[in-house]
Order: C-alpha cells, then sequence, then structure tokens
C-alpha cells in the first residue's frame, strides 16, 4: 500500500537515535515481523530517493478525536546518519510522509517448543522487537543486544516488559559485558544444549558472527539484512548480495527486499 501517514511522535531515545510513531491503515496491523517500509523524507526532489526502514512495532491507539474510535499506527527505529534521517529527525506530531508499506518477506516464527534467540545491535533491533512481540505468545525469548557503548543500547526496557530475559554487551564495557555480543550469545548456546532458533538483525559483520556461530553449533539461524535501496520492490537491483551458490561463472544473486530482508542463513554467501 502507498499512503499519507501523519506522524504522532517523534522522539529521541538516545543521542543521534529516534522512535517515531506514525498512522496507518488498519490494513497494515497484519504486517509480519521483518518487513520493511520505504518512507518519502520530503515532497521535495532532494532527497530522491526513498528511505527503508524495519518495522518496530504495529498497534492501535484511540483517536485524539472525540468519538472516531481506535486508529490503526506503527514504529520506527532511525539513527541520523545523512541527509534523509537528518530530515525525519525535524519533523513533529502533525506533520506527514508518504509511505509504501509493507514490504519483503518477514521472520519464520518456528516451532513454539523450541527457545528462540534474538541478537540485534543499534537500529537492526528494529524489526527484533515486532519479532519478540509475536514470539513471547509461543515460546521461550532471550534478547542479545550489542553496541559500542552505552548510547547504543536501545529500548531494553520494552524487551523487558515483554517478558523476554535481555542481555547486553558493550565493546567499551560502559554497559552489561565487555566485548561482542555474539562471544556473549555463543556462551550461552554452548551451555544450555536444547534445541533453538536465532534470529538477527544488525551490522554486517555481526551478522557474518552470528551466520559463522550458527554454522559451527548447527543452529537454524534467520538474518534480517540491512542495505541502501531505491525503490523496495526488486526493479532497480541496487539491493542485491550474493547468494550461497554464487561465483563468476554461475552468479547467484537475491534482492534484499524482495528476497528479503528476512534470510535463513545459508542461502547467503558469507565470504
Amino acid at each position: 500500500m502507498q499512503f499519507r501517514s501523519t506522524i504522532i511522535s517523534n522522539q529521541e531515545v538516545s543521542p543521534g537515535y529516534f522512535r517515531m510513531r506514525l498512522t496507518a491503515p488498519p490494513e497494515l496491523s497484519g504486517a509480519s515481523p521483518g518487513q520493511f517500509i520505504m518512507v518519502r523524507v520530503r515532497d521535495a526532489i532532494d532527497p530522491l530517493l526513498r528511505r527503508p526502514f524495519g518495522i518496530f512495532d504495529v498497534g492501535t491507539i484511540e483517536s485524539e478525536f472525540p468519538g472516531l474510535g481506535s486508529a490503526t499506527y506503527f514504529e520506527i527505529l532511525y539513527k541520523v546518519v545523512g541527509k534523509g534521517t537528518e530530515a525525519l529527525s525535524d519533523y513533529h506530531h502533525g506533520d506527514h510522509v508518504d509511505v509504501i508499506a509493507p514490504l519483503g518477506a518477514g521472520f519464520d516464527l518456528g516451532d513454539p517448543a523450541e527457545e528462540k534467540i534474538l541478537v540485534g545491535g543499534g537500529v537492526g533491533i528494529a524489526p527484533l522487537y515486532y519479532l519478540a512481540r509475536s514470539l513471547v505468545q509461543r515460546s521461550r525469548v532471550r534478547f542479545f543486544l550489542g553496541g559500542r557503548t552505552r548510547d547504543d543500547i536501545l529500548c531494553v526496557t520494552e524487551f523487558e516488559r515483554l517478558g523476554v530475559e535481555t542481555y547486553v554487551a558493550t565493546d567499551d564495557g560502559t554497559l552489561g559485558d565487555r566485548g561482542l555480543v555474539t562471544d556473549v550469545m555463543e556462551r550461552h548456546i554452548r551451555e544450555d544444549g536444547r534445541p533453538k532458533t536465532l534470529y538477527a538483525c544488525g551490522p554486517m559483520p555481526m551478522l557474518k558472527a552470528v551466520a559463522d556461530i550458527a554454522r559451527r553449533t548447527a543452529t537454524p539461524c534467520q538474518v534480517s539484512l540491512e542495505a541502501y535501496m531505491a525503490c523496495g520492490m526488486g526493479a532497480c537491483l541496487g539491493c542485491v548480495v550474493k547468494g550461497k551458490d554464487h561465483s563468476e561463472e554461475a552468479p547467484d544473486y537475491r534482492c534484499v527486499c524482495k528476497d528479503g530482508p528476512v534470510f535463513s542463513f545459508d542461502q547467503l554467501k558469507w565470504v
């Protein structure tokens, strides 16, 4: 769907990180965890391209106008890193943006009997929150959250309120364990031999480390990739990644926007 969305709130939750809530058609409440949206950040040529954002949450609130009942909303989580996100950070309640949603393939919720391990870093936690909200209704969920410093650790309280057991690691040790969150997560997997499934979203180095751990421990794993996109629908081929069978003689490319953004880790070529 393409629709004009009204901004309900746009709050800075940590230095440079924002959480935005926007109105949406009721049909968006059927979006799957892991799907994303494309936002036109200005009604102007510059910046020309829409920006992709994972869906952080979807829900309903009472309308601010008496007698109109409830309204559907969705949320995104973003970091100010360039012209597009800087423009978004200037928006306030009542402003409008043009949105295409929902897009892409989401997560498979898997076997309810298995423990679910979520691993995220920075704004990569965005699709994991919506995923966690779906998983806790049927499975035990643990969340491993990493960042460079404490300022990169977002929304811990929100995950804990869902009943998710949350672990934190920072590179500089300013919050939680000192070191890589993937190391903390791997220790847990090896200490607890029960069946489990991994879900990860974040920077590519982190995803490569998670995929390597999944391979070594024979653990099913789904990863949500972040990529620059122009169309979000598989037409421009600007967000392709190498599939597992890729070679110079027989290219194997996957569109992050259309084939993903969620992939089983063994569908991709990580080297």
